[in-house]
């Protein structure tokens, strides 16, 4: 789970794990796996730090970089 801010200011906790893209249009905005879309105040490379530090957390990161992906360091 990573803490985000909408454009009002409002926190909120979003799963990573439901996140499908990000995007700035300029606003950073979140489409979801659902289809869902969040528009945060937290720039697209914030969120992607925020999304890897979670994974990171759960353990997940690892079983990627296990799984044949390249790790970025």
């Amino acid at each position: 789970m990573i803490e985000l801010r909408r454009l009002n200011n409002e926190t909120f906790i979003l799963n990573a794990l439901m996140i499908e893209q990000i995007q700035s249009f300029p606003d950073t905005t979140i489409t979801l796996i659902n289809g869902k879309k969040v528009v945060v105040k937290e720039a697209e490379q914030e969120v992607a730090e925020l999304i890897e530090k979670f994974y990171r957390k759960i353990g997940l990161q690892q079983s990627i970089y296990k799984a044949g992906e390249v790790k970025n360091e």
